[in-house]
């Protein structure tokens, strides 16, 4: 059985399986009161970590958690990204982390989620226009301010994640990772050298048809579904993953918090470990 938590810097506790806000809908009205229900719900399920950014809806995903949640139990982390801009020729969405840009968006997260301090703060993307010291230096100005408490990164190589170690203390890593998925391997043993959280998004296996056959029947032998069991083996690979798997609707959301509930056999997890050639 894998531990139950883990600390985030240290300090921070969460629960190993989180919940990307990303897909809860927020508009129109009646689509809205869905999002509500799932997120109210993933903190019913004991859910701890939430995450969202400012990309999701330009902030309008923020406003929809604080309007479920707030005012917020004392354990529950939400997890905002800033970084995304729509700073585009014709006002489209592009990675932008100039000081400014940066800056406001945290100002607006502050706002939209109805906090005084950011418990933890990602760099959604690193922007390749704008010189990485002066988009980290920029964040750890805010933290020296109290408006941000840790900074984390989002989509980043190992040598990126050295370079932004050099600036600031990185203590979480959102990379897109699952058991079909394992392109950055790499990235995730250096966040377990260095103890830092490896929050993987879209984290439910998608391959080849004869991977999904063995991970079936894997689900088959302990009565669960595939999807419990990619993300029972994500929790089994390694101690500092806790994955944020998403989703409006509140039969997937139980699915998915009952797998940090599951076992998998040493035999199970060899069966798993060798799908990533297949992959």
């Amino acid at each position: 059985m894998t531990a139950d938590v883990f600390h985030i810097g240290g300090d921070l506790t969460v629960g190993r399986l989180g919940f990307g806000a990303m897909r809860l809908p927020t508009e129109p009205a009646a689509e809205r009161q869905t999002g509500l229900a799932v997120a109210r719900r993933a903190v019913e399920l004991g859910v701890t970590l939430i995450d969202t950014a400012h990309l999701y809806g330009g902030g309008a995903n923020e406003e929809l958690l604080a309007e479920a949640l707030h005012p917020y139990p004392a354990d529950l982390l939400i997890t905002t990204k800033v970084g995304v801009a729509r700073t585009g020729p014709d006002g489209d969405w592009r990675l932008d982390g100039r000081p400014a840009v940066l800056r406001d968006q945290v100002d607006q997260a502050l706002c939209r989620l109805r906090v005084e301090r950011l418990e933890l703060l990602q760099l959604h993307r690193i922007d390749p226009d704008t010189p990485l010291a002066e988009q980290l230096g920029t964040l750890r100005e805010l933290q020296t301010e109290g408006k941000i408490a840790r900074i984390g990164l989002s989509e980043v190589t190992v040598d990126q994640l050295d370079q932004a170690r050099a600036v600031v203390d990185v203590v979480s890593v959102q990379n897109r990772y699952s058991l079909l998925d394992r392109e950055y391997e790499p990235v995730l043993r250096a966040c377990a050298a260095a103890g830092i959280a490896f929050l993987p998004w879209r984290p439910v296996a998608h391959g080849t048809s004869g991977a999904h056959t063995e991970i079936a029947a894997v689900a088959d032998e302990l009565a669960a579904t595939p999807t419990q069991v990619a993300l029972a083996w994500l929790l089994a690979h390694s101690p500092v993953i806790c994955p944020i798997p998403g989703t409006a609707r509140i039969d997937h959301l139980e699915e998915n918090v009952a797998a940090a509930g599951l076992d998998l056999s040493p035999a199970q997890l060899a069966r798993l470990d060798s799908l990533s050639e297949a992959a």
